[in-house]
């Protein structure tokens, strides 16, 4: 692989990965209402309820930085600069251990039954795991330059 054929690749791959932190969020908006979360999330104390909708509140900003830093920082995530390699290594990381934790933590008996649950979950997989790559195979071409 050239510089310029892996510059280029890049300068595509952070678009999509851009785009693709959004996509996470269309399905992250509709996990409530799928997964019944207002019938079940009733059955929590006031106080285990308000920290799951804090937790996921965070998940989902944290997801926005991820797409804006992506976009905004594009340019120097293809230059290597340093604090953005770190930015990189970060989502990488994060991505990983999501891909992880579905792999290892949760089973397919986690999962509600359903044809468009498993298809969402295999289109989820692939996306975490495309993040994953793109950002951990972008640190590693800047730093191997």
């Amino acid at each position: 692989m050239t510089n310029s054929f892996a510059y280029q690749f890049f300068n595509l791959a952070l678009w999509a990965a851009g785009a693709g932190h959004f996509v996470i969020l269309i399905a992250s908006f509709q996990v409530p209402i799928q997964l019944h979360w207002k019938r079940d999330l009733a059955q929590l104390i006031p106080f285990n309820r308000k920290l799951l909708w804090v937790q996921g509140g965070f998940t989902v900003l944290t997801i926005i930085a991820f797409g804006i830093l992506t976009l905004v920082l594009h340019q120097e995530l293809l230059r290597g600069d340093r604090a953005a390699m770190g930015l990189a290594c970060f989502i990488a990381v994060y991505w990983t251990a999501r891909v992880l934790v579905d792999a290892f933590y949760f089973s397919q008996a986690d999962w509600p039954p359903g044809r468009r649950f498993v298809v969402g979950h295999i289109l989820l997989t692939l996306l975490f795991s495309a993040l994953a790559s793109i950002f951990a195979a972008l640190a590693w071409w800047n730093l191997s330059r």
